[in-house]
């Protein structure tokens, strides 16, 4: 299994600290408002990452963070005139609502700022003793200088960065590129009590604590490419400032999901919720969206794109519909084996989720080929099926036994306009006619459209 590791800048052979278990940290967000479909991407494709780990027989302790304590937490508070921690008990409780929606696996340990003060505080006084940091007027900042190799990450020179390039200008600093550690409160903010006064801690130092308590050394590190600097390189000069090198053994970054060509993001405002998206499409439509480009590519937002994510699910729903009806009660997989195989080499190369959904259309195209030709054994059938539904579980994609509000299986309905598809295509239009007044029989009326068939329910 090869790893793109952004550290290296090329693909590695995965090797994990120990033979049979993983480590992961990936970072959660700033929970002051719901969760935009650009944040998704990312919990998508590490639970798609650890999904396969798994498989492939690891045990992988996962840990994802909430940042609790945040200016931004503290502008909605006083919008909505609760404390600070009501609002981070919010959007903590709908994250996690709009995760089970995507079928997001729940990490192992969900750490909150506010709960790991202690552990931050020892660090920054670690560092503090160590030379590494230092205290001014309530703040201590870390002196990025002294720290060996500061910009490695993500290829900054350090002379560069110390023009002030998009760097955060702060007269207290000794220079710089030196970043906050611990601030004093303002008036009215939370707080904690700490040895250099009374405040709260920057936003670098929270992850390096995480880690630290959780995990103690990380296989993969990850989160969206923006977060490389300067996040996660200040994560490694603070981690690796105490001796704990290499921080991470393995950094991986998905490409941001954009809109108008441009990072979706809430300071930009050209975001959706999930919950914006998820009114025009079904969740599992947008977790198939988010993983059919490869994860470090950036990716466009587009509702055409979404309606053509939902016709390729549809494809693989029908297909799976079609193999129940034709299985057995044994399973051969000699023919399914070189499907799950394929896709397996695919993930296994930097977990190429595109290519890998590319092999499961194979497998459905060679399944309905038997299928219509009537070629298909019920053996063979059931290996297929059971290898579809592995396949795409693999991918956070379970099929679902989704029902109308007449309690007819949806799958159903798609099988039986692919079967009216096909008898159109050869001409048998009294077969066609049948199906379609079997379908209006059900409640279901048709639409052909030049982008093909929709159907709605009475």
């Amino acid at each position: 299994m090869k790893i793109y590791n952004t550290l290296t800048g090329k693909k590695e052979d995965f090797v994990p600290y120990e033979a049979d278990h993983v480590t992961m940290y990936v970072c959660g967000p700033t929970v002051y408002n719901l969760l935009h479909v650009g944040n998704m991407r990312c919990y998508v494709v590490f639970d798609t990452v650890r999904r396969f780990l798994e498989h492939k027989g690891y045990t992988v302790t996962m840990v994802q963070n909430f940042t609790d304590v945040d200016d931004k937490i503290i502008r909605r508070s006083l919008e909505e005139g609760i404390t600070a921690q009501a609002v981070a008990d919010k959007y903590i409780k709908e994250a996690f609502n709009d995760c089970d929606a995507l079928g997001i696996c729940r990490a192992d340990y969900y750490p909150r700022v506010t709960e790991e003060m202690d552990e931050i505080i020892r660090m920054i006084s670690e560092l503090a003793e160590s030379g590494y940091a230092y205290a001014r007027d309530g703040h201590v900042f870390f002196d990025a200088r002294k720290f060996d190799g500061y910009g490695k990450l993500s290829k900054k020179n350090v002379d560069g960065l110390l023009a002030g390039a998009r760097v955060e200008i702060n007269n207290q600093k000794n220079s710089p590129i030196d970043f906050v550690l611990w601030k004093p409160n303002k008036p009215g903010e939370p707080y904690w009590e700490s040895p250099w006064g009374n405040g709260r801690p920057g936003w670098h130092i929270e992850c390096s604590a995480m880690v630290r308590r959780y995990l103690g050394r990380v296989d993969i590190h990850g989160g969206g490419e923006d977060l490389i600097f300067p996040h996660h390189e200040n994560e490694i000069a603070q981690s690796e400032a105490l001796g704990e090198a290499p921080f991470a053994k393995y950094w991986m970054h998905n490409g941001p999901l954009t809109n108008g060509h441009k990072k979706m993001s809430k300071s930009l405002g050209n975001f959706f919720t999930l919950r914006d998206v998820a009114d025009k499409f079904p969740h599992d439509v947008i977790r198939f969206f988010l993983i059919s480009g490869h994860y470090r590519m950036p990716m466009e937002y587009s509702e055409t794109l979404l309606e053509s994510s939902q016709k390729g699910l549809a494809r693989i729903k029908n297909c799976r519909a079609l193999l129940k009806q034709a299985a057995g009660d044994e399973s051969d997989t000699k023919e399914a084996v070189k499907f799950k195989m394929d896709f397996e080499a695919r993930m296994e190369d930097d977990f190429n989720t595109a290519d890998a959904i590319a092999v499961i259309f194979e497998m459905v195209k060679f399944a309905n080929v038997h299928i219509h030709e009537g070629t298909l054994t019920p053996p063979v059938a059931k290996g297929l099926l059971d290898t579809l539904e592995q396949l795409c579980a693999l991918l956070g994609l379970v099929p679902s036994e989704e029902k109308t509000e007449t309690g007819t299986d949806t799958a159903e309905i798609e099988v039986l306009i692919s079967m009216r598809q096909e008898a159109r295509q050869n001409k048998n239009w009294a077969e066609a006619d049948k199906i379609r007044d079997e379908l209006t029989a059900m409640g279901i009326v048709l639409e052909d459209t030049p982008s093909g068939v929709r159907w709605t329910k009475k």
